[in-house]
Formats: structure tokens, C-alpha cells, sequence
């Protein structure tokens, strides 16, 4: 299947899809993006924990992994595990500017890492942040009482709709430790109607530039 290298609005790149009209990000910016939705709605409230582990659904392109290595370097020590089903290729991962993008030259061997290390294996990227890249479809977890925080980043509902069912969240509340959290940039009745059969407890939250509203859920025990 055909995939391109656009440039989003904030100037940052991103993967787009042609045939199913679909990206990896959000046009209107992947990094601001990935900064709203994940990062300050996210791991912003786990800033008093001295350790967190965070679950990816979709790793992609290594966007919320980098910033999140970004956004902890000499704080928390993290646990990262990121599950892609279909991992794009080094010469797309190449083309991807966020390095430049974030003013973090001097980590540019760090996202080389993250992409080159061994999938199925944890990795040491730096003394403080630890990851374990899963080539797995999201249907195939089966991890308990594991994660404090969960980046669900799967393609959008009208795509795959199948990613954001019931089933699917019954697999990540159980994924979560108790009182735990899970953000998405998704806002849309049938996914709330999804998470909360399952148990958790919602937020609706101010989306990211472009998008009107996004969801935050917390696992009630």
C-alpha cells in the first residue's frame, strides 16, 4: 500500500495514506498534536511519580515515544512499550524532521535508536528510559495491571473501527493499574459508549488545534 511524507501545518511530517485517505497524525501538526493530547493530558499528571510505565497503541512513526524521552530526561524513570502492527520502514522513518523539528539535535541518536533497537526485546535507550517495541495487533494483547498511562493512538474510527470497540477497551482497562489512565485524541459517542461499558470513567477534554474535543478515561479500580 502506497504511503507518502506530507508536511503538517506546525511543519512537522507526517505519514499519509492515499488509498484510505488517512494519516498518521493530525494535519493541522503532528508534534502539537502529540504534545496536547499525550503529553499534557497524559503524562503531565504522573510528574510526582519517580517511575511511570506507559503502554502505545500505535507506535508509528516514533513521534509520542521521542517527545516523551524529551519530556523526561532527569525526571521520571520510564517504561516504555510501544505495539505496531505493521512498522513503516527506515527510509520513511528518514524523512521523518522531528528532531529538527523539537530543536533536540543532540538526541538524533536517540530516535535512531529507538527505530533501529530489536523488536520484542527491551531496550535501554538512555539510563532512564527503557523500551520494548511489540509487533502485535492490538486484538492480541493480553497484558494485566501493568500500565500506568496509556497513549492510544490507533487510526481513526470511520477507518478502523474495529480498533475502537468494546473489546478492544476491555483490553485496556485491564492493561491499566487501578486508577490508572488512558488518553486519545478521539471524541466521538460510540468510543465513550465503548469505555465506559468496560468500566472506565471519562473526561471530554479540549481537542488539539483542529479537533474540537478529545477523550481522557481512568480505570476505577
Amino acid at each position: 500500500m502506497k504511503r507518502e511524507i506530507i508536511i503538517t501545518d506546525d511543519g512537522s511530517t507526517t505519514i499519509r495514506i492515499p488509498e484510505w485517505d488517512e494519516n498518521y497524525h493530525s494535519t493541522h501538526g503532528a508534534i502539537q498534536e502529540a504534545k496536547h493530547v499525550f503529553i499534557k493530558n497524559g503524562l503531565d499528571l504522573f510528574q510526582n511519580q519517580d517511575a511511570i510505565s506507559i503502554l502505545e497503541i500505535g507506535f508509528g512513526t516514533g513521534l509520542n515515544a521521542f517527545i516523551t524521552f524529551l519530556e523526561t530526561i532527569n525526571k521520571e524513570k520510564v517504561n516504555y512499550v510501544g505495539v505496531e502492527a505493521y512498522p513503516i520502514s527506515q527510509e520513511e522513518i528518514a524523512q521523518m524532521n522531528y528532531v529538527s523539528e523539537l530543536d533536540s539535535e543532540m538526541y538524533q541518536e536517540i530516535f535512531d535508536k529507538m527505530h533501529s533497537c530489536d523488536w520484542e526485546k527491551q531496550e535501554t535507550i538512555s539510563e532512564n528510559f527503557h523500551l520494548t517495541k511489540r509487533k502485535q495487533f492490538f486484538q492480541d494483547i493480553e497484558d494485566k495491571n501493568q500500565f500506568d498511562l496509556i497513549y492510544f493512538d490507533a487510526f481513526g474510527f470511520p477507518l478502523q473501527p474495529e480498533l475502537w470497540s468494546e473489546a478492544i477497551f476491555k483490553k485496556m482497562y485491564d492493561a491499566l493499574l487501578p486508577k490508572r489512565t488512558l488518553v486519545t485524541y478521539a471524541c466521538r459517542s460510540s468510543i465513550k459508549n465503548a469505555m465506559l461499558s468496560v468500566g472506565f470513567s471519562i473526561e471530554k477534554l479540549p481537542g488539539a488545534p483542529g479537533k474540537r474535543e478529545m477523550l481522557r478515561a481512568t480505570k476505577n479500580v
